[in-house]
């Protein structure tokens, strides 16, 4: 006799699994299944947005479109919403699906954080907009993101202060991390106001110091050695919390420099420290990166993005330390920005693809694998981090600088399209969420 089928919750038979998502279709209710489809979708459409507009904006500076009337300037507008316009949406997909995991506690229905994950990613076109036309409203909508960060952080806290468990600390550090954004977010809109685009420009790095770079360390603390350790179990799970405090200190050091720089030229010797600083915590995260199984990792892809991606955040402050010692000992500026690409589009650029393909394959239901079409993405993706680096070179830029625009673009757009559909259908294994 065969076996009988398996009952549902009514005691009917239960449903078989699905094994096609796309022969369920596409539905916009399915977004509200689960946190991370709805944070991840609207946060994928903002990076899209952010990454097209820009490219647009090159194609204006090279000549090929028209001239754009601004009422902030582009390159502060462009900082802006590549530093916090779809992160922080990001984040939330993640913090809210991990999150309560890390500390045993209920999480929220994706529906229960509707309304400020809509807010925020609301913010963003009244930025665009007000860039072009109106200070106000540019600064309206650096408000309306800072309130809507506000309230996902609040959500967050709650759940760190709901949980009993001993280990809170990278829920903690991540907590601080985006009350920190909330604040500079919502300084940064008070200079837009005031007209102070250079204090706006220190709020922004401030940003990304304090709160965005923070949670991307906090986040490969806590996961990448156990990711690696899933899938490698001959290397150990090796995480001391020093390594933290270090990667948090060095994020913290360039803080501090933000703000003295804002005071005016630096003493020479204040310049050739910082850039040994640099340099030595470089070194240090390019060590922890192969003492965390860099090499071993290659043989899997996915585990090798996410590894690539935080070794990136070493090379950054390698750059940053080398660029600022040749700027001292030739009393000229090189490399500007270079140091800054190579951490926003090489580190955490890489990651967020990276991590985003695991989060969102092991959510619908998929292998825990990137195939051939992500691979290649992920390294078209370094080919645009170096096509940037070369723009930062002297008598360089304009086209190069569009070059490199375009090709993330590209990239994000066909990674992007690939996700935006999986938060749409049902799971591939027929499970809820």
């Amino acid at each position: 006799m065969s076996a009988a089928p398996p009952l549902g919750v009514s005691g009917r038979s239960a449903p078989p699994p699905v094994t096609d998502p796309s022969a369920s279709g596409w539905r916009l209710a399915a977004l509200l299944r689960a946190p991370h489809r709805l944070a991840f979708f609207l946060a994928t459409v903002m990076l899209l947005v952010a990454s097209g507009w820009w490219i647009a904006v090159l194609a204006q500076r090279v000549g090929w479109t028209e001239p754009w009337p601004w009422a902030v300037s582009p390159t502060l507008a462009h900082g802006s919403i590549m530093v916090y316009g779809f992160m922080p949406l990001f984040f939330a997909g993640f913090l809210f699906t991990a999150g309560p995991k890390w500390l045993a506690v209920p999480g929220p229905e994706a529906r229960e954080l509707l309304a400020p994950l809509l807010a925020y990613t609301f913010a963003w076109p009244v930025f665009l907009v007000g860039a072009c036309v109106s200070v106000g409203w540019a600064s309206a909508g650096l408000w309306l993101a800072a309130l809507a960060l506000a309230a996902l952080t609040a959500r967050f806290w709650r759940l760190i202060l709901a949980s009993a468990v001993p280990d809170r600390v990278h829920a903690t550090a991540i907590g601080v991390a985006l009350a920190l954004g909330v604040l500079a977010l919502a300084a940064e809109a008070g200079a837009l106001l005031a007209g102070d685009d250079a204090r706006a420009r220190v709020l922004l790095l401030s940003g990304l110091w304090a709160c965005v770079v923070p949670v991307f360390v906090v986040v490969a603390h806590r996961m990448l050695p156990f990711f690696t350790s899933a899938v490698l179990p001959f290397i150990e799970v090796w995480r001391p919390f020093w390594v933290l405090w270090l990667m948090l200190a060095a994020a913290g050091l360039e803080l501090m420099s933000v703000w003295l720089d804002a005071l005016g030229p630096a003493w020479p010797l204040l310049l050739g420290v910082r850039a040994v600083l640099e340099l030595v915590l470089g070194a240090v995260l390019i060590g922890l990166a192969v003492v965390w199984g860099l090499a071993q990792s290659l043989r899997h892809r996915l585990l090798a993005m996410l590894h690539l991606g935080f070794l990136w955040l070493g090379l950054a402050f390698a750059l940053a330390g080398l660029t600022r010692g040749l700027g001292l000992w030739l009393d000229d500026v090189v490399l500007p920005l270079g140091a800054l690409h190579a951490l926003t589009m090489g580190c955490l650029g890489s990651l967020v693809v990276a991590m985003v393909t695991r989060v969102s394959s092991g959510h619908s239901g998929r292998p825990l694998a990137a195939d051939g079409w992500v691979w290649g993405l992920f390294w078209l993706l370094q080919v645009a981090v170096l096509i940037r680096l070369v723009a930062a070179l002297p008598r360089l830029g304009g086209v190069w600088l569009l070059a490199a625009a375009a090709l993330w673009g590209l990239v994000m757009l066909l990674w992007g399209q690939r996700h935006l559909r999986w938060y749409g259908q049902a799971r591939a294994d027929g499970r809820p969420g």
